[in-house]
């Protein structure tokens, strides 16, 4: 049934309808967008702001305060479903608190002092030198246990040859 052949009678009633069942989901795609791309610092600003504009709000009908409440209920739990989601993108932590005393923002200050610090790493810093470890006056010979038994077979037959 389209709007087009709905019942004059039910319009408003359809209306209704729709706002209540696409609304809360409109606003939780629009609020998961805004947490993607913005941050969560934002979300709380959206929030504060969607509550004041229910809260201040004039609505002309008996239930308005229940009505209001039920508003902010929505809001708060829709946005408390995108902070959760896991692509919502989390603000980096405040490092401004975190800052070494004395540490310089000027760039020129920033580069001497890492070229001080690369200098006082020095060694460290160094790749490691290649090292062989080849012996000097030829190579040994290296055999398996097969050649080594058989090595001992012989010297065996040998010295049982020059004994017997």
């Amino acid at each position: 049934m389209s709007l087009h052949t709905l019942h004059p009678e039910r319009v408003d009633e359809t209306r209704v309808l729709a706002y209540s069942t696409f609304g809360p989901l409109l606003i939780h795609a629009l609020a998961q967008k805004l947490a993607r791309s913005q941050g969560m610092r934002e979300l709380d600003r959206l929030e504060q702001s969607l509550v004041r504009l229910v809260e201040e709000t004039e609505v002309a009908a008996p239930q308005a305060d229940a009505m209001k409440e039920f508003a902010v209920e929505l809001v708060v739990s829709t946005l408390r479903n995108v902070r959760e989601h896991p692509d919502a993108k989390h603000d980096l932590e405040e490092i401004d608190g975190r800052r070494t005393e004395g540490r310089s923002e000027d760039p020129d200050t920033l580069e001497e002092q890492l070229q001080s610090g690369l200098e006082d790493s020095f060694p460290a810093s160094d790749p490691p030198a290649v090292v062989s470890t080849t012996i000097t006056g030829g190579s040994k010979d290296t055999v398996g246990t097969d050649e080594v038994l058989r090595r001992r077979k012989e010297a065996r037959r040998r010295q049982s040859k020059t004994t017997g």
